[in-house]
């Protein structure tokens, strides 16, 4: 039965992650641009064009599909690998920035990051290399196998995290999720008032359970900061040259 499952995930798995005929991203950015603007500890937001994204980015009610950690380069070669993300077929690997190449992309920065605490999450990130997907839990991946599947919307969110019981080995934004947390750096907690014997409100923020977190939660969270390599680029729509015709 483990080895019908295993194969049935892998078949998943692979039907998954193949891409979608007829993608056009909406915006890209230059690989040059993202390279220049990029800085470890940032994640790279993307709009996806496989399969499974269509499944993501409807669950979420979002743009944005995938997730990965920005660690900076991790060999020597031209084009080093210098993105840690995770997905169903794969597991936990670094890729090149290469390989997003011509997509839509969004650089999301946190704020005020320390160089210590950098480096902390680029170590928990990188320890994290080489996990790979239980595929005998194929349900966790026969829930993305309808585009839009008939749940409440206050279900999808929710309908991410079933399954096995370890959604970091499925969902690339809750393992990076787990590395914030890891030195307490706040995404989208709860956030609760209390009130003191002198009137004055403090807030407490209680941390949200990492596999409840989605690609979507570090755009709208405010505590990172959107990067646009154009706008870093000293933009200036002055230089621009229009067509005289329609």
């Amino acid at each position: 039965m483990n080895t019908l499952l295993e194969k049935t995930g892998f078949w998943l798995a692979r039907y998954l992650q193949k891409e979608v005929k007829g993608y056009k991203p909406s915006s890209t950015s230059d690989v040059s641009k993202l390279k220049k603007c990029l800085r470890p500890g940032d994640i790279l937001l993307l709009e996806g064009n496989l399969r499974i994204s269509v499944a993501i980015k409807y669950l979420t009610q979002s743009t944005w599909s995938h997730a990965a950690f920005y660690a900076g380069s991790l060999d020597g070669t031209d084009d080093p690998n210098c993105l840690i993300e995770a997905d169903t077929l794969h597991g936990v690997t670094a890729v090149p920035l290469s390989k997003y190449a011509g997509q839509h992309t969004r650089i999301c920065r946190p704020i005020g990051l320390t160089e210590e605490d950098a480096q902390k999450i680029i170590g928990f990130m990188s320890d994290k290399i080489g996990m790979t997907y239980d595929m005998k839990n194929a349900f966790d991946l026969m829930r993305y196998l309808l585009p839009q599947p008939p749940v409440p919307a206050h279900w999808r969110r929710r309908m991410l995290a079933l399954g096995s019981g370890d959604p970091t080995r499925a969902i690339c934004s809750t393992l990076i999720a787990q590395a914030f947390q890891y030195i307490q750096y706040p995404i989208l907690p709860d956030i609760s008032s209390i009130k003191g014997d002198d009137n004055s409100v403090r807030e407490i923020l209680h941390i949200r359970h990492h596999s409840l977190f989605t690609p979507r939660d570090f755009d709208i969270s405010p505590y990172f900061q959107i990067i646009k390599p154009t706008i870093e680029a000293n933009f200036d729509y002055k230089k621009l040259e229009w067509s005289e015709g329609e």
